[in-house]
């Protein structure tokens, strides 16, 4: 399963941020709850229509973005 699948970026919802397709979930919301301490399984009671994979696609997204992420030395 690639990101692609279930990660939705569409300029008409929420302004273009990544989203689980369907949902007005946005990626780095899902990664905030996790980061305070939310187990995968709270997430999915709280918001029903949330699957393991959906989860699982957050964070393929996350880690595609960093990878093409350029870091440059600053200048003195």
């Amino acid at each position: 399963m690639s990101w692609q699948e279930r990660i939705a970026i569409d300029s008409e919802i929420l302004t273009g941020k990544p989203v689980i397709k369907g949902t007005r979930l946005a990626v780095e919301f899902i990664l905030e709850l996790l980061a305070q301490g939310w187990s995968e399984a709270d997430i999915m009671r709280n918001y029903p229509g949330i699957t393991i994979e959906d989860i699982r696609a957050c964070f393929s997204y996350a880690s595609a973005a960093l990878q093409a992420e350029k870091v440059y030395p600053l200048k003195a």
